[in-house]
């Protein structure tokens, strides 16, 4: 895939041994990064075909590649960025249906903990309130995966200062399983404001993960994604 100007090209590839390679060739900024998958694709919901809401039509194809071994380089300007090694995340999901007609958005993360398990959850928003549907999945560190349930609940809001949009940047997630983990964010200002090419107007970014029982002990990164806070989205 490539996006933008030839003097501006943003690229992700993926190479015949299975890896992945992201390229930036922008201005301030470049990017070049490797990532190697550690593990077989992780199908979502029931070999691969995810449910996103109460209707069988509602539904995607999805599978997950967690755990990515990244590294790479960067720069701003002219000054190259040192880049340590570290996980990324990697989703891809297709579908012609998604939403029930009376969805507004969704909650989405993917979480890789330090203990070796990755988390898959979201949740499907009801407008004006409640949940159309929800879904998660864990994987451990050999590969088994076990469905379980999450609830999310704000803790911390954050507008926009230039949508005006407010986001539930910080949040908790209590799984059917009893665990309960704590999002925040690595900073509150990752809204994406794509309504010149998609269309929406979404919050999407990297995450701390902590315990609950234990809040000021790190336990994982991941990534939040936030869709249809502004207005409801449509697909």
């Amino acid at each position: 895939m490539v996006i933008g100007p030839p003097h501006q090209r943003w690229q992700l590839l993926r190479d015949t041994h299975g890896s992945y390679r992201v390229a930036i060739d922008s201005e301030p900024i470049g990017l070049e990064l490797r990532a190697e998958p550690q593990s077989a694709p992780w199908l979502q919901g029931e070999q691969g075909y995810s449910r996103k809401g109460p209707e069988p039509t509602q539904a995607s194809h999805y599978y997950s590649r967690p755990r990515l071994a990244v590294a790479g380089r960067a720069r701003l300007q002219s000054r190259p960025l040192a880049i340590r090694s570290g996980q990324g995340w990697l989703d891809h999901e297709w579908s012609s249906t998604l939403l029930a007609e009376q969805a507004s958005g969704w909650d989405w993360v993917g979480l890789n903990l330090f203990d070796g398990r990755s988390l898959m959850a979201f949740r499907i928003r009801r407008h004006p309130a409640g949940d159309v549907w929800r879904s998660g999945n864990w994987r451990d560190p050999v590969g088994r995966t076990t469905p379980d349930e999450p609830h999310f609940e704000p803790l911390r809001h954050w507008r926009s200062p230039r949508t005006g949009v407010v986001y539930p940047v910080a949040q908790r997630i209590r799984l059917a399983s009893g665990a309960a983990l704590l999002l925040q964010p690595l900073l509150d200002d990752q809204e994406i404001d794509a309504r010149a090419s998609t269309g929406t107007l979404y919050w999407e970014g990297a995450v701390r993960v902590f315990d609950e029982r234990a809040p000021g002990a790190e336990i994982g990164r991941g990534y939040l994604e936030l869709t249809g806070y502004g207005e409801p989205i449509r697909l």
